[in-house]
């Protein structure tokens, strides 16, 4: 490893406490509608969350939560029709949450285990972690995930609506106190 590498790394992980900004974290999903035939885009908005990141980071933590009324597809019929609650029940449920409970390791990549609670069901959820970076004190990440929405108990219109929901997080998340 040289030295501008090492340097580098140790930037990537300088341990503290980061804000997620609401305003410049992006939540985009991806799923199948009518019946598998028609791919439907569309992001939910973020409402605050907190990363710790340890001197050991599997002892790392994130929590995180989105507004289910947040929820954007670029059709409004639909968009009110998901908020409804027939789906996510945005009005008696106004919060998506994710609390991680483990920071994993490995050859095959890094990974954050935890609990995502949606409509008051909570099931275990992992995120694959792409590269985390800090830079001009600012800390930047990329994670994905599945989600299977029969899980949470959202299983009206089956074959309308995707099963699965594919998730990619951009997050951008500033020092507390800076």
């Amino acid at each position: 490893m040289t030295k501008n590498s090492e340097v580098a790394q140790r930037r990537e992980l300088s341990p503290g406490v980061y804000r997620i900004d609401p305003g410049a974290t992006t939540v985009r999903f991806t799923t199948r509608a009518v019946f598998g035939l028609l791919p439907v885009r569309g992001s939910f908005a973020v409402d605050h969350g907190r990363i710790l990141i340890a001197e050991n980071i599997e002892e790392s933590t994130v929590d995180a939560v989105i507004r289910a009324a947040g929820f954007e597809s670029g059709n409004r019929q639909r968009d009110e029709h998901v908020r409804s609650s027939d789906y996510l029940g945005a009005a008696e449920y106004p919060e998506i949450v994710f609390r991680s409970q483990e920071v994993r390791r490995s050859a095959e990549g890094d990974g954050v285990r935890g609990a995502l609670t949606v409509r008051g069901v909570t099931r275990p959820t992992v995120l694959a972690l792409g590269p985390v970076t800090v830079d001009d004190r600012c800390l930047r990440a990329r994670a994905t995930t599945r989600i299977d929405r029969y899980a949470f108990g959202l299983t009206r219109a089956k074959g309308m609506t995707g099963r699965y929901l594919d998730i990619t997080l951009d997050i951008t998340a500033f020092p507390v106190g800076a």
